[in-house]
């Protein structure tokens, strides 16, 4: 079973597949899409986990170095008023993370985006391919409904009129018979008829959870958004309290960037592992879940000529049965309306009716073809393959870079508090080199330090 015409696995999802798996006891797993087997489920819980893992590294470094910043700084000599160097050091620093944590964001955003285009893709396709299944029925429903009618009234009308003439009774009856054969050909066409797996629900069901997903990641967007205003505010007005909410902030975001992306990791490669060969694994699911024949699936699925049409031998036998009532009809025009005026009115209703049934029967037959069907898949395909992989992988470098600018921004946090200057009167008249600006000259964006009035100068 090849990839439908219309779709093809991208580099990302051959790379993707590639990857080595393994489960719990670091057994190798093979990467063929198996959800409900347990060693599948342990490959991809596994790669999430190394995202807790790059969790607990980065804490572990942070505080390490948080400890040897605090705890371990050589003590100042006595009447030392030089500043501690490293204040240019610590600007940049900042400003690098900024800038990352921008980038970051601006990925994220695409990312996100990007995602969002694809499960839309996925939904327009699924909606597209209900119509088409909800017309199937709906044609048939209508055909057989007026078949049937006509048989009850029209043609037992044309029955009584023409009981004098047994020959043109046995017409009417044959054509009874094949309106009869007709209706119950067009019953088995409406093959998704009671089938419990609606498209109509699997669309609303992957629009609600899409809803979800994209506000939480909104909302993460936005968290670091915050941070970095917070980070740049705090900075520039050197304010100790804005740093102490820009480091609540970076923490709680850290560990929401890891955490995504150990589950964007996850999806990723299960997803890969899908789009590299999706049609086994989606008519094996669509037929347990149905309980339609693999004929018909193979059918609407491949859309190939290895694969014929199961409703050609039904087709074919309701156009010949309509053929022959239609024939019928106009012998018993042409013989009953000159010997039994009356008969007219019912021929001219049969006609109608018959009129309307190859109508419907035209339309049946077009929308019968693999083609509209096969073509909603490929586009599903296409937009969760394609679109979303594509955002899926784009939200994963953004949480990479969103964990390494906060990483780098906690770390820069301690030595710009210790450059901050402090905030009475008493330090700022004492010459200490806390009072060192931690923004260079050509950075400062606030107005120059205010004089205190009992503040004088000392002599040297």
């Amino acid at each position: 079973m090849g990839a439908p015409p219309g779709y093809r696995p991208s580099a990302w999802v051959h790379l993707l597949h590639q990857l080595p798996r393994a489960d719990f006891q670091l057994r190798p797993v093979p990467s063929g899409f198996a959800p409900q087997e347990q060693e599948y489920q342990q490959a991809l819980l596994l790669v999430a986990a190394l995202a807790g893992l790059g969790l607990g590294l980065s804490l572990i470094f942070i505080a390490v170095y948080l400890i040897r910043f605090c705890c371990c700084r050589p003590p100042e000599p006595p009447g030392a008023k030089s500043p501690p160097p490293g204040g240019g050091c610590v600007t940049w620093s900042c400003i690098a993370a900024l800038l990352v944590g921008c980038a970051g964001i601006g990925i994220g955003f695409y990312g996100n985006s990007e995602t969002s285009d694809g499960v839309s893709q996925l939904s327009s396709a699924l909606l597209h391919a209900n119509h088409t299944l909800s017309a199937i029925d709906h044609l048939v429903s209508e055909t057989v409904e007026r078949l049937g009618e006509a048989v009850r009234t029209e043609l037992t009308t044309l029955e009584e009129v023409l009981a004098p003439r047994t020959e043109l009774v046995a017409a009417a009856r044959g054509a009874r018979r094949e309106a009869e054969a007709v209706a119950r050909q067009l019953q088995e066409l409406a093959f998704w008829r009671g089938v419990p797996l609606s498209p109509l629900q699997v669309a609303e069901d992957v629009s609600f959870v899409e809803e979800y997903r994209w506000l939480a990641y909104v909302l993460l967007l936005l968290l670091e958004l915050l941070v970095c205003l917070f980070t740049l505010l705090g900075l520039a007005k050197q304010s100790k309290w804005l740093v102490i909410v820009m480091t609540v902030m970076s923490l709680l975001v850290l560990v929401l960037s890891w955490g995504s992306m150990g589950l964007e990791a996850a999806t990723a490669v299960g997803l890969s592992d899908f789009c590299s060969s999706p049609d086994t694994y989606i008519l094996n699911l669509t037929q347990e879940e149905t309980g339609l024949s693999s004929d018909i699936l193979s059918y609407y699925f491949l859309c190939n000529q290895a694969v014929s049409n199961p409703f050609q031998q039904r087709l074919t036998l309701s156009q010949r049965a309509l053929a022959n009532i239609h024939s019928q009809l106009q012998g018993l025009e042409r013989e009953a309306v000159p010997q039994f005026p009356s008969a007219q009115k019912p021929l001219l209703s049969l006609e109608e009716t018959l009129n309307a049934t190859e109508g419907n029967f035209h339309q049946l037959v077009a929308l019968l073809h693999c083609r509209g069907l096969h073509k909603d898949y490929g586009a599903a395909l296409r937009g969760l393959c394609e679109d979303a992989l594509e955002g899926l992988l784009f939200l994963l470098l953004f949480s990479l870079l969103s964990a390494g600018a906060l990483a780098t921004a906690l770390c820069s946090l301690p030595r710009a508090w210790a450059l901050f200057p402090p905030r009475n009167p008493s330090a700022s008249c004492s010459g200490s080199h806390l009072s060192e600006p931690l923004f260079p000259a050509r950075l400062e964006t606030g107005p120059p330090p205010r004089s205190f009035p009992g503040c004088r100068r000392r002599p040297h």
